[in-house]
């Protein structure tokens, strides 16, 4: 059974990532970006990536956990053509893998084969009895 489940599931994971990415990768434009790190509300350094379009100038949120970027570094950044606020540095971990839906991919199932054990364990002897007697149900005429 798992030789049939697993493949089913990497597939479905495949197609649920490559589809559900903001900015699209399909209809996504790339640029380039610098990072730098800047101060916000808490007085927090965090990392920014700054770049251009059109003479007009954004900063998006750089930072990801597991993943350390350098003042100075040079980036990849994806957009959407009509909402270049709504842009990501492009990258695998943090574009195409990310650590939320990694750990539900994984738990889920698990959960899943947790619930179904917990509901068939153990049935009420009442319950097996009637099920016994409808191995065999009686015959009757289609059109009752």
């Amino acid at each position: 059974m798992l030789k049939a489940i697993i493949p089913f599931y990497i597939i479905c994971l495949f197609l649920y990532v490559f589809f559900s990415r903001r900015p699209d990768y399909q209809d996504g434009e790339f640029t380039t970006g610098i990072i730098h790190y800047i101060k916000d509300s808490n007085q927090k350094s965090v990392p920014k990536a700054i770049f251009q379009l059109n003479k007009t100038q954004d900063t998006i949120y750089a930072g990801y956990p597991l993943r350390h970027v350098e003042e100075g570094e040079q980036v990849t950044i994806i957009y959407e053509t009509n909402d270049a606020s709504r842009a990501a540095v492009y990258n695998w971990w943090g574009y195409w893998l990310q650590w939320d839906e990694i750990l539900a991919s994984i738990l889920i199932p698990f959960v899943f084969l947790y619930v179904a054990k917990a509901i068939t364990a153990g049935p009420d002897p009442e319950a097996l009895l009637n099920e016994l007697e409808m191995r065999n149900p009686p015959k009757r005429r289609k059109y009752d």
